[in-house]
């Protein structure tokens, strides 16, 4: 036993959140190889279809901090089960969506569902799992993630062509059932602020914040969508303001005052923000200018999925023992870098050499940031944390996954305006979205490499643990 919990119930928890791990990066990109049918069966363009991803990002992202301290309330495996049943009802309506905006509006119920998972999951690792072997469980845990986002749009490609998109959902009711299975034989609940008040203002200021900021971020460059993301700074200030003079606040902002967490989450942030959109660029071009099928170009992307699921659990485990914790997600980061720089050399003539280079690179690259500068997030904080800081992680991860969109949105309005369906009239516009939005999400991996190296050495706020 280490700090009340015994191995069996350990390895429950963590195959419980490694199947979670599956669940969310699947919704988040398990629908991209559809995305041509969708817009062919309900008749809206590339800006349009974006909104299929950007509603379940925004959705998750507006909810994770509120549910993350509900969460710590009421206990983190309630909360963890309620994010599964909402999932699954969700994915149950959208399978039988009879148009796009229902369609959207089931995304967005994932989006509330997946919250609830992703801000409870590696906090519930950090709980049961001793400090010496956290790093290997949550490398196990971020495998999983990355397997997910990998795994999706092949799957999904597959699903698509031989039953259709509608099936796609009903693949993930099964998952839900397995996780909530194997975490209702834990037999503990774990609520570190039992008995606190909730801090409804906080949550509304937050909600409000993020949901016009992101907003204004999606729909840029109109006019409105600008004013939209002002507004939402003001009020996310607002929020940052109240939190710092309320003793029941929502989320501990003091713990930003930490470089180590702060720079973490920056690095997060950045890391999210410049390869996300890889996922919504590669399979339209695989697609449509490649004139490949949804499956032919899954199982092409299915190269950077088995790539990070061998290295990133070995990633983790190797930042259980480097002593500077800096080193591995820097280095991620760098090679992250180095395959996104390679869209910029995509042309009319795909070249599936450079493809397969690409997804090689990024998913190495990934690999080797993610878990070991999750495991610092998480050892940079008091065990009381935990719960915000896996919210933290969570927000800064789905965050960057909106700003991604955001900059594909952005481009696709700015260059292909009205004009926005896939046709061959349009193709060389479309590789100019894609070359602009790559060269600015080359220049977030810099920052990022940056601010992953300059957050500092210190290791661990867990004294004991």
């Amino acid at each position: 036993m280490t700090g009340g919990y015994g191995r069996r119930e350990r390895n429950t928890v963590l195959i419980a959140c490694c199947v979670s791990g599956l669940i969310t990066p699947l919704l988040s990109t398990m629908m991209n190889l559809s995305l041509v049918s969708i817009g062919d069966n309900f008749g809206v363009g590339s800006h349009m279809l974006a909104y299929v991803n950007t509603a379940f990002l925004l959705s998750s992202v507006v909810f994770m901090v509120p549910l993350a301290r509900l969460g710590d309330m009421i206990g983190k495996k309630r909360m963890y089960l309620i994010g599964l049943a909402t999932i699954g009802v969700a994915c149950l309506l959208a399978s039988v969506s009879p148009s796009f905006w229902w369609l959207v509006g089931c995304r967005a119920m994932m989006g509330f569902g997946s919250a609830a998972l992703v801000t409870t999951s590696v906090s519930l690792i950090t709980d049961v799992f001793p400090r010496e072997s956290r790093g290997g469980a949550i490398g196990m845990q971020t495998m999983c993630v990355y397997i997910g986002l990998s795994a999706g749009p092949p799957l999904g490609g597959a699903l698509n062509d031989l039953i259709g998109w509608h099936s796609l959902f009903l693949f993930v009711v099964p998952l839900a059932v397995i996780a909530a299975v194997c975490m209702m034989t834990f037999r503990h609940e774990i609520s570190p602020s039992a008995g606190r008040t909730f801090d409804g203002r906080g949550s509304v200021l937050y909600g409000v914040g993020i949901l016009l900021s992101m907003g204004g971020v999606i729909n840029m460059p109109e006019t409105w969508a600008v004013a939209m993301l002002l507004v939402g700074v003001v009020v996310m200030a607002m929020f940052v303001r109240w939190e710092t003079r309320t003793e029941d606040y929502l989320l501990n902002v003091r713990l930003f005052r930490s470089k180590v967490f702060s720079g973490s989450c920056l690095a997060t942030f950045l890391n999210y923000a410049a390869s996300y959109s890889i996922s919504y660029f590669l399979p339209l071009y695989l697609q449509e200018i490649g004139s490949i099928t949804a499956t032919q170009a899954g199982m092409l992307m299915l190269v950077q999925a088995a790539l990070q699921a061998f290295v990133t659990p070995l990633f983790g485990r190797l930042s259980d023992r480097v002593e500077d914790k800096r080193l591995l997600p820097t280095l991620g980061m760098v090679i992250t870098g180095t395959g996104v720089s390679l869209f910029l050399l995509y042309g009319m003539e795909v070249s599936y050499p450079l493809v397969f280079a690409t997804m090689l690179i990024v998913g190495f690259g990934l690999g080797m940031f993610s878990a070991p500068n999750t495991s610092v997030v998480m050892g940079s904080v008091s065990p009381e944390e935990t719960g915000e800081a896996s919210a933290m992680v969570a927000v800064m991860r789905q965050s960057g996954m909106m700003v991604s969109m955001g900059i594909a949105m952005l481009f696709i309005s700015v260059i292909m305006g009205g004009s926005d369906n896939l046709v061959p009239e349009n193709y060389g516009a479309f590789l100019d979205v894609i070359h602009v939005s790559f060269a600015l999400c080359l220049a977030m991996c810099a920052v990022g490499t940056v601010a992953s190296f300059l957050r500092g050495r210190e290791t661990s706020a867990h004294s004991g643990q």
